[in-house]
């Protein structure tokens, strides 16, 4: 089966990056309001209920939760690296560096995704593949150094970025088992999840995962939450739009064309990031982030200019 790039899939590709953006702008305005790694349970347990409706068929019978049981290993590793650490690790790096910088160092995912994909599946990325992935990170540069390339020997990294990299390469894991989940996921019939009951039973992992985290965090470095309306809001929006609706929408991408080339896609949000930051602060973009966003967009189009086969079936 094949895939191409119809406008209904290029949606699904591209409001992923625009949701997390607005995810990094607002974990990097809730530091100092919400702990992270309470940010991030608080998000995933209010994600849990809105979805349990949706998705309860998956864990509403003792059938169902037998089903889950039986694949609870890479049910467990699911849900730690997408929704425990990946997110906890990114509201953590959120409180000594700036939303722009996150999601930069995020653009390194294609990397990443290449590295586990050859490494673990034994699947050889492209010439066109390497290719496109470059021109992205030869995009991210750009806005990196702020379209001086003298700049590039003065970058520093502070511990907030260090923590991005790690998440980066979480995620990757994250992305290629969500395609090619192990065979015990299927052992014996197949449960029949669909998109909402299979990310409820990841949830479900998941959040067990974040709260012990928050716990940990609330131990080591106790901090209150400063409840305001405006905390609400953001709450609401993270777990709505990041969550629920991104990772649908990711779920769906990655099914259709595969982690390497969604991951390039996920090149776009630190663009993203720098639009939402400059309507939130008041900075404008300036003319390197439109040379950074025409690279981007070349590399994608270069690792997609041939038709592209599926690797999941889409949930």
């Amino acid at each position: 089966m094949n895939a191409r790039l119809t406008p209904r899939l290029v949606l699904l590709l591209l409001l992923p990056p625009l949701l997390w953006a607005g995810n990094a702008v607002v974990g990097r305005l809730a530091a100092g309001h919400v702990p992270p790694l309470a940010l991030n349970a608080l998000r995933w347990a209010l994600a849990l209920v809105l979805l349990l409706p949706f998705g309860w068929r998956a864990i509403g019978s003792p059938q169902a939760r037998s089903a889950a049981r039986a694949r609870w290993r890479p049910l467990a590793l699911l849900g730690l690296f997408g929704i425990g650490a990946y997110n906890a690790l990114q509201y953590l790096a959120l409180t000594t560096s700036t939303a722009l910088n996150v999601t930069l160092i995020v653009s390194s995912t294609p990397v990443w995704m290449m590295a586990v994909g050859a490494l673990v599946y034994r699947e050889r990325p492209t010439r066109s593949a390497v290719l496109g992935a470059i021109l992205s990170l030869a995009g991210v540069a750009v806005v990196l150094t702020r379209g001086d390339p003298s700049q590039l020997a003065a970058v520093r990294f502070v511990p907030g970025d260090l923590l991005m990299l790690v998440a980066a390469f979480v995620w990757a894991l994250y992305s290629w088992l969500l395609a090619r989940p192990p065979a015990s996921i299927g052992a014996g019939a197949r449960p029949d999840w669909d998109w909402a009951g299979f990310l409820l039973v990841q949830l479900v992992f998941g959040v067990v995962w974040a709260g012990a985290f928050a716990g940990v965090e609330a131990m080591i470095a106790p901090a209150p939450i400063r409840w305001s309306a405006w905390v609400v809001l953001a709450l609401i929006y993270v777990a709505v739009g990041p969550s629920l609706i991104a990772y649908r929408c990711w779920g769906l991408a990655v099914g259709s064309v595969g982690p390497s080339i969604a991951a390039l896609f996920g090149n776009l949000t630190p663009l993203f990031a720098a639009v939402l930051s400059a309507l939130v602060v008041g900075e404008p973009p300036r003319a390197f982030h439109a040379l950074a966003f025409a690279l981007i967009v070349t590399g994608i189009v270069v690792s997609t200019r041939r038709t592209l086969p599926a690797q999941v079936s889409s949930r």
